[in-house]
């Protein structure tokens, strides 16, 4: 079998047309070098060099064997570039799954810091609830996604990169608001309001709460935190919000307050999901280490 070796080593006696010139910049001995060469050309049935004491020639059938050779010598490198640049983290676009209420607040924290860090990175994202995002990594359709547990995820692979609370969310003045803290059995008297079913947010908010399903206002269906903030300002309940959500949704409403729920924490775990064969770990890990530091510094 030829070997890239052996064109290499044919390459460099083309450039110096001395053997022990060429043996010396593949940093091999003469006799290694010109050994590989016989065994070549005897592989090949073709004579490449015309060598006595004094000078090497290249032949005719040799000069195309050695115009090959460069080809063949080019289109390794650009294989062994291609590999390299796999390795590098975020090198080729990546589909990135987030549930609702996690990407309109993460995401924008996330972005800034992808492009100084890695600006030839391509993220694709899909907005979709949980039990949708579990399936699209499951089948291959994407990469990863962003999910807040517990929610059921057999057979993939969960990596935890940050933890949380809830926050009551009412309307300053209203009752409990003067506090810092706020129980269970109070909330369960203060009109709450959750999304609608099929968010795993509301499961998460209830349990954190040990309150039972009936607790929660259903009768409007809300579908996004945005939402529901309104319908806090608008005096038709209040809500709980995670806390990666707080700034976003709280700090351009004075007439809010944000009161922490005392209950047993963290009270929702966020972590990208991943098939247990997924090979672009450096790309996940990338991410992750992109979104713990966005959360740290919001």
């Amino acid at each position: 079998m030829i070997s890239t070796k052996q064109l290499l080593y044919a390459l460099a006696v083309e450039k110096t047309l001395h053997f022990k010139k060429a043996a010396e910049n593949c940093h091999i001995s003469q006799s290694a070098l010109s050994t590989a060469l016989n065994e070549l050309e005897k592989q090949l049935g073709v004579q490449i060099f015309e060598r006595d004491n004094k000078k090497v020639l290249v032949t005719p059938q040799g000069a195309d064997v050695l115009q090959r050779a460069r080809s063949i010598m080019v289109q390794v490198n650009e294989l062994q570039t291609i590999a390299e640049n796999q390795q590098q983290p975020l090198s080729y676009p990546i589909t990135v799954g987030v549930i609702p209420t996690i990407a309109p607040f993460l995401l924008p924290e996330v972005f800034p810091l992808l492009g100084t860090q890695y600006p030839h990175a391509q993220l694709n994202i899909v907005e979709e609830q949980s039990h949708v995002l579990v399936d699209m990594v499951r089948r291959g359709e994407i990469d990863t996604a962003i999910l807040a547990m517990p929610f059921p995820c057999d057979g993939l692979l969960t990596l935890e990169f940050w933890q949380e609370d809830f926050y009551w969310v009412a309307l300053k003045g209203d009752k409990y608001t003067d506090q810092q803290e706020i129980s269970s059995n109070e909330l369960a008297q203060s009109h709450l309001m959750l999304l609608k079913e099929g968010h795993c947010l509301k499961d998460h908010a209830l349990s954190a709460c040990k309150l039972p399903t009936q607790t929660a206002n259903h009768g409007f269906g809300a579908t996004s935190l945005n939402t529901l903030i309104q319908m806090v300002k608008g005096r038709i309940g209040t809500t709980l919000i995670p806390q990666m959500a707080l700034k976003q949704l709280t700090q351009q409403n004075q007439s809010l307050s944000a009161i922490h729920l005392q209950e047993p924490g963290p009270h929702r775990r966020i972590v990208f999901v991943i098939r247990p064969n997924y090979t672009r770990m450096n790309s996940i890990d990338a991410l992750m280490a992109l979104c713990k530091k966005a959360l740290e510094s919001s």
